[in-house]
């Protein structure tokens, strides 16, 4: 089958989309304010250069060499009897997973987006009850918008990789930088700017526990969208020119740049109005609305920016989870395009509606298993497990299964010998083995 081509910008787009979403602005501002800021910022930099970098190498030389869905490039690449590597291919259904709750979140956005422009919540008490009450006692609205994601997810991923996936994210990934600079731009002429500055990039060691280490670690992974099959599927419509080491390392810092971007938005805003940073997940959605309704007008037009900038990178990550299966779907049973996508989201559909309610109050103890919501199950199960072991899979299979020669020859000329000598130990040692402490400690078999 012929797979179309991103065209080099388009590449980079669609790779900088899958791994710029939801982590970034929503869950790497948060983190950041429970693990202490500076020295959490500092692991997640480090393992980023260290971890993330080599592992996307990694999966991109998959896909570029395989130029199939996740488990034909596996299979194309294994050497003769180590085929049961294309098992490994399999972590392109990871991607379906996460979206099953990860649907249910771009749906809440859509929610603010639309009720935002009615104004803000004046207390922090106020903006709490808002949001439990669409996720606690709201399940219709809930189950509405979450279905408009879907439909507007399917139908991008319909459209296939020039009319839906690039053309997208050529449009959404500029409008999202455009707006997070615009409101950092803002945040520099703030008193608080400097204060965030500071919480972010000045080291506090003593609030750098083993927990935060482990968490800085698995983030700094998770945001890059890797062991999931997103940058694998993509990188097999990668113009075969392309520079796989120079595409990696601009995705890379787009990533880092616009979390980092958005930690100082969000922490300029808190600041300046004395607010606290250790929040948690409801930063976002409870604390930064009432911050800006101190803003007056000027923070209802702020806060649209905002939820409108976590939608572009809820929507530009959610088709790259969605376009694995559905590329295996055309290449392994002949579905159309519009078949193998209309499959896909009904299936994830309905997970992710059982998702939504195990939060309700009516329903919560129906979709719980063991008194744990199906959301935090199906969130911890990819965090913690599926998408650490996708990266550790990768990593092995390049660093040892596939043919080195063939390794060298493709990365050496991009990289030149001392780098590449650097990128192979990182990828057959440092990576695995910190995935494999991160996927113990995540678990419970190992405890710093």
């Amino acid at each position: 089958m012929k797979i179309q081509r991103f065209s080099k910008i388009g590449f980079v787009m669609a790779a900088a989309g899958s791994a710029v979403g939801l982590g970034n602005i929503w869950k790497f501002p948060y983190m950041t304010g429970e693990y202490g800021g500076g020295a959490f910022v500092l692991v997640y930099l480090v393992t980023i250069a260290f971890i993330g970098f080599s592992v996307m190498v990694a999966e991109m030389l998959i896909g570029a060499l395989g130029r199939s869905d996740t488990v034909g490039s596996f299979e194309k690449l294994a050497p003769p009897g180590k085929k049961g590597w294309k098992y490994a291919g399999f972590m392109g259904f990871n991607g379906i997973i996460i979206m099953t709750f990860y649907s249910v979140v771009i749906g809440w956005i859509f929610y603010y987006l639309f009720t935002l422009t009615t104004g803000l919540p004046e207390t922090t008490q106020e903006a709490k009850g808002i949001f439990e009450a669409l996720v606690s006692n709201s399940p219709a609205v809930s189950i509405f918008f979450h279905t408009v994601a879907v439909i507007i997810v399917g139908y991008i991923v319909q459209r296939g990789i020039k009319s839906g996936i690039e053309k997208i994210n050529l449009l959404l990934m500029p409008a999202l930088m455009l707006i997070l600079f615009g409101l950092l731009l803002y945040a520099f002429t703030l008193d608080g700017f400097k204060e965030a500055f500071s919480f972010m990039f000045e080291p506090k060691w003593d609030k750098l526990n083993s927990e935060a280490i482990v968490r800085a670690v698995g983030h700094s992974f998770f945001t890059l969208s890797l062991g999931m099959g997103a940058i694998l599927t993509y990188a097999a419509s990668l113009p075969k020119e392309a520079n796989i080491t120079k595409t990696a390392l601009i995705v890379t810092f787009m990533d880092t740049l616009i979390a980092l971007v958005a930690g100082l938005v969000i922490f300029s805003f808190l600041f300046q109005f004395g607010a606290q940073p250790q929040q948690g997940p409801g930063l976002v959605f409870i604390s930064l609305p009432t911050i800006l309704d101190n803003f007056g007008t000027l923070g209802i037009f702020f806060a649209l920016l905002f939820f409108l900038a976590l939608a572009f990178a809820g929507i530009t990550s959610a088709i790259s989870l969605v376009e694995p299966v559905v590329q295996y779907l055309i290449d392994r049973f002949d579905f159309t395009r519009t078949k193998a996508v209309v499959f896909i989201s009904i299936l994830y559909w309905i997970v992710g509606v059982a998702a939504l309610l195990s939060y309700t109050k009516s329903y919560g103890d129906i979709f719980s298993v063991a008194q744990k919501p199906l959301f935090d199950i199906l969130e911890y199960t990819t965090d913690s497990i599926l998408l650490p072991l996708g990266g550790f899979l990768i990593a092995v299979f390049v660093g040892y299964i596939l043919d080195k020669d063939r390794v060298a020859s493709q990365l050496k000329k991009e990289m030149g010998n001392r780098l590449f000598t650097v990128w192979r130990f990182s990828i057959r040692y440092v990576a695995p083995i910190a995935l494999v402490f991160m996927m113990l400690n995540l678990i419970g078999i190992i405890k710093l």
